[in-house]
């Protein structure tokens, strides 16, 4: 990872901090992309280990600023090498409670966790193309494939990021590799909200008997970036063999 330039969306959440720590550990430069947690990015760049790390604006529904950090990242920085989509957002709406998932809602999920990250592939294409062997890894979720999870639009918007990743992989190929990423429960703030006799009950239910780490999801980050090079189209599980019960 040394030198590489990495942008990770939603950097000041768990995972994403977990992800940015790990590419600063092994010589990465990290963008660490924020929507409205400022100061949670700035002192995330600032405990990072090595130089050059910064915090970015990267509204990932506004496309003309997305636009403009790219502009902005190419006259700075000149390159940029990995993009990681880990920006994202749900609420808990019992899957057959129809009526409290309304339309409202289920556009926002949508919005931020396909059209997000589609937006900023497409305003990050050309930088990623320059670096030659460029990556984007879409965070996704174990709920694609299960249909379990914090809700149904929940559940289907991991599930169309599958898809997307698939058909971006297939399109930017060979100058740009797209690959998902798809935990887990994993143990952090969002779990810790929840119940937990349901908790423990997802627990029970995964072969490996613990929710993922977000450094798990860290690992394999660095490992499709550093050592599956020749991977992609593909959705990496790291859910502890939670669909095989």
């Amino acid at each position: 990872m040394a030198g590489k330039v990495v942008l990770i969306t939603g950097a000041a959440g768990g995972i994403g901090a977990a992800i940015a720590g790990a590419v600063a550990a092994a010589g990465g430069r990290v963008i660490a992309g924020y929507n409205s947690s400022r100061e949670r990015a700035r002192a995330l760049c600032d405990r990072l280990p090595g130089d050059g790390h910064r915090a970015e604006a990267t509204p990932v529904l506004d496309s003309v600023a997305l636009a403009t950090l790219a502009a902005k990242l190419q006259q700075e920085i000149g390159r940029l090498d990995i993009l990681v989509n880990n920006a994202g957002m749900t609420r808990v709406v019992p899957h057959d409670d129809l009526d409290q998932l309304d339309d409202e809602l289920i556009d926002s999920i949508f919005a931020t966790n396909f059209r997000g990250a589609f937006a900023c592939a497409r305003a990050f294409r050309p930088l990623l193309e320059s670096a030659g062997n460029g990556l984007i890894v879409n965070i996704s979720s174990v709920a694609a494939t299960t249909a379990v999870g914090s809700n149904i639009a929940y559940c289907a918007s991991k599930a169309a990021m599958n898809s997307m990743t698939r058909s971006l992989a297939r399109a930017l190929a060979p100058r740009i590799r797209v690959v998902a990423v798809a935990p887990g429960w994993v143990d952090g703030d969002y779990a810790r909200r929840a119940d937990p006799q349901y908790l423990q009950q997802q627990i029970d239910k995964t072969p490996l008997a613990r929710l993922a780490a977000a450094a798990d999801v860290a690992d394999a980050v660095i490992a499709l970036a550093s050592r599956l090079t020749f991977t992609t189209g593909s959705v990496i599980p790291v859910d502890g063999g939670r669909p095989l019960l």
